[in-house]
């Protein structure tokens, strides 16, 4: 049988919370927050929707996605990478059902 290759953290990482519909905050590198779900990604760019909005955001101007729901990945037995989520990560956090922030800054 063929070994499948090792998947990368960040594919992994960005695959749970996009399958899991779990809101992000993600910070840019020149200091701009923008939250949302993230909805696609690539190599090169995530689609973050919030409100019926989408936004392509290039991951060269990513500092850090944040998941409003804590993530863990872990390294399975079998070699491969694993992801186990600390709290439901299909509901709402009650941060943003209760908020009237908006949750995607479209200010710059």
């Amino acid at each position: 049988m063929a070994k499948t290759p090792p998947q990368n953290v960040q594919d992994v990482f960005l695959g749970h919370v996009r399958r899991g519909k779990a809101p992000v905050t993600i910070f840019l590198v020149n200091g701009v927050k923008l939250q949302g779900v993230i909805t696609w990604f690539d190599d090169s760019v995530i689609l973050l929707r919030r409100d019926g909005h989408t936004q392509l955001v290039y991951k060269h101007a990513i500092s850090t996605v944040m998941p409003l729901a804590p993530v863990n990945i872990v390294e399975t037995s079998s070699g491969g990478a694993g992801v186990t989520v600390e709290s439901e990560a299909d509901q709402r956090h009650p941060l943003y059902a209760e908020s009237d922030e908006t949750l995607v800054d479209d200010t710059y």
